[in-house]
């Protein structure tokens, strides 16, 4: 048995060890949390990576113009504000550890002609929410940005981030594109800005292409929805056109990675870089979305319609769509920049992104999100008015007129129409 220390008995011993376990805890137990910001924390990324953050512990702040439709987790608090207010986001930062811009506007569909308001949400929201991270000293800023800032139209067959550069910003087609890029182009060069009273802004961007996962909202609910409507029952462009597509707990998980590539403890070593995020799989969109048209009842397109038909319906749509929005509002089934993205390869190697931040995406299946998202589907009740018939009756009319002009307009261009007698 080994002699106590002078002076110190069994009782005493036993009394200090309890007082050094009771401090430790009392320490840890003090220890403040990580507080993180997601702007467009209403939306399903932003939704979804603020719940995995809170869960690993983390206090959230879900910044949005619109609630979520989603039940908050435990953790998180939701602000409803504008990332184009700039008190609104002052206050909001206030002793905000790292903030994750995810909030942006014009995406897909209708929303992709809205100029003004893409222009002041993507890149006014983001100057401000620079801005504000320096004002507040928030030492990092992560950046969800896109493919679509390299890509225009021209062919990318496994691009990286060194060999790819922007695309021209006055080539971009559409304004979601246009304007993603200089926000990317803003946020990297925010890197290195010192702040007040001592510290560093470390940002960096990622580059996802589109998000898929169960109770996504956008791409999957429009393409049924034409689906069903019988408005999507062609295809076009080369079946071995490829694109790249990431599932929305991957897209979490590099975006919990780069986080941490921002400290100190990783050697800052996403500071100042960009990153391509996905599945690591290259796929047809056609033949990627087939269950869905297995799972919803209905045959797979098999009418072969000439890309340049494609995109010049588009075209005239998107035109009809402007010019009558006033008096009615003609459906987009593709807007032109979506055709090229279908119709041109684009896909992007995630190699950076596995050696830097230590990515490593899971395997999903499109066709499990499918049997979901059909089975919530099929619980709801119709919400087939007469209003909602005549507004399809109105656009399958319309649509068919169209074609028809168009299949005349084509007719006559390669000089096939009848003589005039």
């Amino acid at each position: 048995m080994k002699p106590n220390p002078a002076g110190s008995s069994p009782e005493a011993c036993k009394a200090a060890g309890r007082a050094l376990q009771q401090k430790t805890q009392a320490t840890h137990m003090q220890a403040p949390r990580q507080k993180v910001l997601v702007t467009g924390g209403g939306g399903y990324l932003g939704f979804s990576l603020g719940s995995s953050l809170a869960k690993s512990g983390s206090s959230v702040l879900l910044l949005d113009i619109r609630r979520p439709r989603w039940e908050l987790s435990p953790g998180t608090e939701f602000i409803q504000a504008d990332v184009r207010n700039e008190e609104a986001l002052y206050r909001a930062f206030e002793g905000v550890d790292c903030v994750f811009h995810v909030a942006s506007y014009g995406m897909s569909g209708a929303e992709k002609l809205q100029k003004e308001q893409i222009e002041s949400i993507n890149v006014g929201g983001t100057k401000l929410v620079i801005n504000v991270c320096v004002r507040r000293r928030v030492p990092r800023l992560i950046y969800t940005s896109t493919v679509n800032v390299v890509f225009g139209g021209k062919p990318v067959e496994q691009g990286d981030e060194d060999s790819v550069p922007y695309f021209p910003l006055e080539k971009h087609m559409d304004h979601y594109s246009r304007t993603k890029a200089i926000a990317d182009q803003l946020t990297l060069m925010a890197n290195g800005t010192p702040l007040p009273g001592g510290g560093t802004l470390r940002t960096c961007v990622l580059r996802p292409p589109g998000i898929y996962g169960p109770e996504e909202q956008r791409h999957l609910p429009r393409v049924a929805s034409h689906i069903k409507k019988r408005l999507f029952m062609f295809r076009f462009g080369d079946c071995r056109t490829r694109m790249n597509w990431v599932h929305v707990r991957n897209l979490v998980q590099a975006h919990v990675l780069a986080a941490e590539a921002l400290t100190a403890a990783k050697g800052y070593v996403a500071s100042g870089q960009a990153y391509y995020i996905n599945d690591g799989e290259s796929v047809n969109l056609f033949e990627w979305i087939a269950p869905l048209f297995e799972k919803l009842g209905y045959s797979q397109p098999w009418i072969q319609v000439p890309t340049s038909w494609v995109y010049l319906t588009a075209a005239v749509m998107e035109y009809l769509h402007l010019a009558l929005r006033p008096i009615y509002s003609v459906p987009l089934l593709l807007t032109r920049s979506e055709v090229r993205s279908v119709a041109v390869t684009h896909t992007f190697q995630i190699a950076k992104a596995r050696a830097q931040l230590g990515y490593t995406p899971d395997k999903f299946r499109f066709a499990d999100v499918v049997e979901q998202y059909v089975r919530s589907t099929s619980q709801r009740p119709c919400g087939c008015t007469a209003r909602t018939l005549l507004r399809l009756l109105l656009g399958l009319l319309l649509g068919l007129l169209l074609l028809l002009g168009l299949l005349a307009l084509a007719l006559h261009l390669q000089g096939l129409q009848p003589p005039i007698v």
